[in-house]
Order: structure tokens, then sequence, then C-alpha cells
């Protein structure tokens, strides 16, 4: 059976093309020998279970690993001690039957408390049957447990990591397992609990022996380089390995699922297709931004939680909308819980003090919602563009000077009389907003981030393949304008580009509005003024 991109489940090296996890294994290895316990907490389809199915082969020379995924128990696993301890006991014995080398009385014991009729099992009485069966072992045992979020909610599993706490601080003098490692999207250290009737939330976890889990689980652009040469090898396509792998993390910062995603879209579903009828012509930069456009227009439960996230968090959401249009930096503040949970589900991250959109994939998806709220697209700029869609688009290209010369008489018409606030704090909006129904469901655009603050923003859309390049920015006089010219020249440079454009937002009563080409060197560059 062939290999294919996995989005679906753990990856499986046989099955699937996968990026090579050996150097995490080795970190998490040394952790091990460590006798460290700790969580692994990153966000959904991030590739926990992965690493997690890898480290158990990983280890198994060196060490008994005992795996269990408590997505198995039900929610009456966890009513009390008693059912808590039987289940426990039962996925420890499905998981373990085969294996040779278990003691004949740690079997017995095993069996006797999943098979007790008692209805008054503790937690003790499993603890005592593990430490017995961790002096016994000739290999240290390491319990892994993924999905541990099942449980987060209920007393008996945080009275299960007080006794996993003490077990490890008696570790001297009472037999006890080499190391324990609970995986999930919440970082249990600090779980909220509901167990009171009243509602009442409390933040408190036992298990703060946990070690710090440091180990980069997103993957790097020679890594994913790694991966397509492995897919290369078996179909020769031609492509440009690394010019490939490079766009893919630029648009995914190496989220593994967003990877996978746009290279199972590449390689199953561009390739065949009327503008791209074989592999080699679908991995390319034209093939794989047509992937972009597909993932972004696709629903799925990642991006539904992106969007449910900022709706739970009005605040937020306010402050997302600032960064993305405004320009304006957040502060990271790691107090702050709605700033926690994003980080925690992977959609921001921190950098320098300040808070990001975690890859250019969700800025996009985010930009696309903020722009197709039903009154955001009943607004006149919306209207206007889309009723004028036709003449924007040449030869199957877009002409972004004729965009640019309509978006200021229509910008002018609206909103010439506003005041200056309003125009500084939403003029880049609007011109967003009226690129949206041009491109829409062909192209794709996405803001610079290192160029992105309160003067400027350097905007990038995507079109069959064909990047243009539009900075935006407030006037600030001509020297601060010819400087910037001066840096949309250069970033040309960067996308091996001849022409560019610039829209500026002049607050001067004198100013001139309409559109203009200059010459710099080489480049043409196209300004507007409103």
């Amino acid at each position: 059976m062939p290999k294919i991109f996995n989005v679906t489940g753990a990856c499986r090296p046989d099955r699937h093309y996968m990026v090579d996890l050996g150097s995490r294994l080795k970190i998490i290895r040394s952790m091990v020998d460590d006798g460290e316990y700790f969580s692994i907490n990153r966000a959904r389809q991030y590739g926990k279970t992965t690493i997690l199915r890898a480290l158990t082969q990983y280890l198994k020379d060196h060490y008994l690993v005992v795996s269990l995924d408590f997505q198995r128990l039900s929610s009456s696993d966890f009513i009390d001690e008693n059912a808590f301890v039987k289940a426990l006991v039962r996925e420890i014995k499905r998981r373990i039957f085969l294996l040779k080398d278990i003691p004949a009385s740690v079997r017995k014991m095993l069996d006797d408390l999943s098979g007790s009729p008692d209805n008054d099992l503790r937690l003790a009485q499993a603890f005592d049957c593990f430490s017995e069966w961790c002096g016994q072992s000739e290999k240290p045992i390491v319990l892994i447990i993924d999905e541990v979020d099942t449980a987060s909610n209920n007393q008996v599993f945080i009275d299960f990591l007080a006794q996993l706490r003490a077990a490890y601080l008696d570790s001297d003098v009472t037999p006890a397992f080499q190391s324990v490692i609970l995986a999930g999207v919440y970082d249990i250290r600090n779980i909220r609990r509901k167990i009171r009737p009243d509602g009442d939330h409390k933040q408190n976890s036992p298990w703060n022996i946990a070690a710090k889990f440091r180990v980069d689980m997103s993957f790097e652009a020679n890594e994913i380089a790694g991966m397509l040469k492995d897919y290369e090898a078996d179909y020769h396509t031609g492509m440009n390995v690394s010019e490939i792998a490079g766009l893919i993390y630029d648009y995914t910062s190496g989220y593994p699922y967003l990877v996978s995603s746009l290279c199972k879209y590449v390689d199953e579903e561009i390739a065949g297709t009327e503008s791209f009828p074989d592999k080699k012509s679908a991995w390319s930069r034209a093939g794989f931004l047509e992937a972009v456009n597909k993932l972004l227009s696709e629903k799925n439960t990642l991006f539904e939680s992106l969007i449910g996230k900022l709706n739970d968090y009005p605040e937020l959401k306010d402050m997302i909308y600032q960064l993305l249009f405004q320009g304006q930096p957040i502060a990271y503040n790691a107090d702050d819980p709605a700033t926690d949970m994003l980080l925690m589900f992977g959609f921001i991250k921190a950098e320098q003090g300040t808070v990001q959109i975690a890859n250019r994939i969700f800025e996009t998806r985010l930009y696309n919602y903020f722009l197709t709220l039903p009154e955001v697209q009943n607004g006149d700029m919306y209207r206007l563009a889309l009723r004028n869609k036709n003449q924007f688009i040449k030869n199957g290209q877009l002409d972004m000077e004729q965009i640019l010369a309509k978006f200021v008489q229509h910008f002018n018409d609206i909103y010439g009389d506003r005041k200056e606030r309003f125009v500084e704090e939403d003029g880049r909006r609007f011109f967003m907003l009226y690129l949206k129904p041009i491109i829409n469901g062909t192209g794709n655009y996405y803001v610079e981030s290192r160029t992105r603050n309160q003067e400027r923003t350097d905007l990038i859309v995507d079109w069959h393949g064909t990047q243009y390049i539009i900075e935006l920015k407030i006037w600030r006089g001509n020297a601060y304008n010819e400087r910037g010219e001066k840096q949309l020249s250069d970033y040309l440079d960067h996308y091996h580009l001849k022409k560019g454009y610039m829209l500026s937002f002049n607050f001067n009563k004198d100013k001139k509005t309409g559109i203009k080409q200059i010459t710099i060197g080489d480049k043409v560059l196209v300004e507007a003024v409103v």
C-alpha cells in the first residue's frame, strides 16, 4: 500500500509520510532516563499521539512502557475510586496481556483488582500493586497516559495525581514508575476543575512535581523538506523540495496538522485537475497556493475552535482585531486567562513580549472571518467592489492599478468627509474589505507580519500563482513617503518582483488624491492617495 499524507489520527512510518521525530525522541528519552514526571501539552492535532506512539517503540528496549488512552474510559469510570480503579486496571491489562515478562504475582494482583466483587476499592490498593510491579520488573516501568483532558474535571482524577505525586516523592524508599508522561491539550499542572454542585471552579492540581517539557513539536522547514524528499523518492515529480518546504513553513509555521493538510491537498486534490494535470505541475508554487485556498475554505474542527475561542472571549477578539487591522501591538500578559487559553490552543504565540497570530493560515482565516461578518458585507465598500468585480480582472490577471484607482474614488465618495481618526483606524480594513469580493474563491491575501505596525502594513495578494505587494501606510510627509518608496522597492527584491503598489491615507487638508506611477531604479511603483 502506498504511503499517504495523514491528517486523521496518529501517523505511522509504514503508512504515512512523516517528519523525522528522532531528535525529539532523543530529548524525551533523556527526560525519562532522568526519572522525570512531565506533561506534554499542545494544541489539538499537533502530533501528541503520534510522538507518544513513536516514543513507546523508541523506549521498549530499555523500559517496560505502559501506554494508556483515557479516551477509552467513560464518564461512569470517574464516578468514584472503585469505578476508576477497576477501569484503570482493566486498561493496563488490555495493554500488557501479551507481554511475557510480567511477574505472576503482579498479574494476580491486577486480576484481583479488576475482577473484585467489592465496591470499595481504593487508589491505594492500585498503587500497592504498581509498587510491587516496579520492584519486581526487570526493566524500569514508564507510564504514558494520553488524552488526560478527559479526566481533568473529576475529583477521582485529582486524587490519582496526588497518588502519583506521593509515589514520586517516596521513590527513594518505595519502588515507583521510572517516569510518568501525561499528554493533552490542557496543562494539568493548573487544571480547572468543576466538582462542586454550585458550579464553583477551582484552579488546583497536585501535579506540581512535573518537569517543564520544552520540546518544540512544530516542524522546521528542513524537517518538512526531509518528508518531501521521501515523497519525491516515490513519485519523482521534479519539485523544488527546498522551495516547497519553505512555502509550507512560511504559511504554517510548522503546525503539524496544517503542514500535512497542505501536502495532502496538493497530492490528492490539486494533482489531476484541469489546471494541474499531474503531480509535477501540482507540486509548484501555483499548485501550493491553490492548496492554501482549499484549506482556507474548508470547514474543520481546528478552525471552528479558533473562531469559537474568539467568541468565548470578546476582549481577546477586540485585541486581535486591533492587531490585524490597526497594527497595534498586544503586550503578552502571562496572567491573562484569555491569552493563556489561546496560547494553549496554539492559535497565538508570544514573541519578544508581544502576542502574534500563530501562523499565516490562522491569520488569513481570521481576516476572512472579520471581513465576512454580515454587518461588514452589507457595507457600501463591499457592495461597490462586488458590483465592479469584472472590470478588475483582465486576461485572467488582477488589474491592481485599476483596483486602487476605483478604491480611491469610492473611498473618497463615501468617507471623504469623515474625521481623521475614523480613516486612520479603519482605512486599511476598508481596502482589505474592498479586495475581498474581488479575489474571493480564487486568491487570498495576507499581511507580512514583519512590517505590520501603526504606520505601515505590507499586504501580499496571491492570485493564480502571481503575487502583488501593496504597502498600506499613513502619510507622514514627503520625506517619510520617499523612505517608504525605497523600502517597498527593497521589499520587491525579496519577492523577485518589478512592480509594486502603495496606498497612502493622507490627512492634509490640501492633499491631492489620485493615482500615479513612479520609477525607482528598475522598479515601477504605483502610488494611490486617499
